[in-house]
């Protein structure tokens, strides 16, 4: 099975949209919903899941949990009571963030130092929702090291979770390679629960490693997927003894262009020019075809200009063009450059 990651700020649901569309993605777990002293109201669940309103599925079927971060176990699991009547694929509970603005007040990776709170946090939840819902949670193995990992991993199955992902790496750690999937396979031989690898895969290599050495049948990846949309594809075919063939540009484009088309609908005016540069930031580390795409359209922020280039791409049109600016912006016709409307 391959999962693929929350990331703040990055895999919200437009690009748990895309990338499931492309496929080899199982299973999604969304960014978290931040839970403090409050019981929050239910337009706040679906704003950050909006796949909450189609049945907990992205629009390729792939089923999303919802991410819950907190440190108050009574809090926590009237906000998991509520996001259940929601009808998620599972509600996940997160262990693992290491932004010092959440670990400040208690949440996320600062929780590991804790595992008492831990495991007050998953028993509080999983006594709250239905007993058909699953229960899961994420870690890393530790805050500023990995001595209490087992621990933690003990705090979490003992509380009733169904599963759990570890990203290999400690808070104090972040996101430096290596990943040290070895102590996953510490906390596979401790706990009873599925366990499920998760930290620097980038490639289908990576994912066989990490396999062996950790000893997990199931995968997350999060930033891999992002900077190579058809590495879930790759992964499973390696995983059956299948080649697989890479999703080239070609086939890529439209999928951008999907992206781009949902991020001018769902998202404020102001961030939609950021958020395809961000994609297209990642992509360039896979694709030279982006990298063309991402030097044309940086300093670019007006959406039509965005657009015109990215149809422009999809049909192949002749690299120099004229894109007439509808009113009120300007009147004139602003002219690119070649290099900028090039595929």
């Amino acid at each position: 099975m391959i999962l693929l990651a929350p990331m703040e700020g990055l895999l919200d649901f437009v690009l748990r949209d895309i990338l499931t569309r492309v496929g080899g993605i199982d299973r999604c777990v969304s960014e978290f919903i931040r839970i403090t002293d409050q019981l929050l109201p239910e337009r706040v669940f679906t704003r950050i899941v909006p796949e909450l309103l189609s049945g907990g599925r992205t629009f390729a079927g792939v089923p999303v949990r919802a991410q819950l971060l907190g440190s108050d176990p009574a809090c926590m699991a009237d906000n998991a009571e509520r996001l259940a009547s929601l009808g998620p694929a599972g509600i996940d509970l997160n262990f693992g963030c290491p932004a010092n603005v959440v670990n400040r007040h208690g949440g996320g990776a600062a929780l590991l130092r804790e595992p008492e709170t831990i495991y007050a946090i998953v028993a509080a939840v999983r006594r709250s929702v239905p007993a058909h819902m699953p229960v899961s949670a994420k870690m890393r193995l530790g805050y500023l090291d990995d001595s209490r990992a087992v621990e933690c991993a003990l705090a979490i199955s003992q509380g009733g979770a169904d599963e759990m992902v570890v990203h290999a790496r400690t808070k104090a750690q972040a996101y430096r390679p290596p990943a040290y999937w070895e102590r996953i396979a510490d906390i596979r031989a401790a706990v009873k629960i599925p366990v499920i690898a998760n930290g620097e895969i980038w490639t289908v290599d990576d994912a066989r490693r990490c396999r062996e050495i950790s000893g997990c049948d199931s995968l997350m990846i999060g930033r891999g997927a992002v900077v190579d949309p058809g590495l879930g594809l790759a992964i499973k075919a390696d995983m059956n003894k299948k080649v697989s063939n890479a999703v080239t540009w070609a086939q890529l484009l439209p999928s951008v262009l999907d992206f781009w088309h949902i991020v001018t609908t769902r998202l404020d005016n102001k961030a939609q020019a950021g958020r395809l540069k961000q994609w297209l930031n990642f992509l360039r580390r896979r694709y030279p075809e982006a990298e063309v795409a991402y030097q044309a359209l940086k300093t670019i922020n007006n959406p039509a200009l965005v657009d015109a280039w990215l149809t422009g791409a999809m049909r192949g049109l002749p690299p120099q063009r004229e894109i007439l600016l509808p009113e009120p912006m300007t009147a004139k016709p602003i002219k690119l450059e070649p290099s900028m409307v090039s595929a």
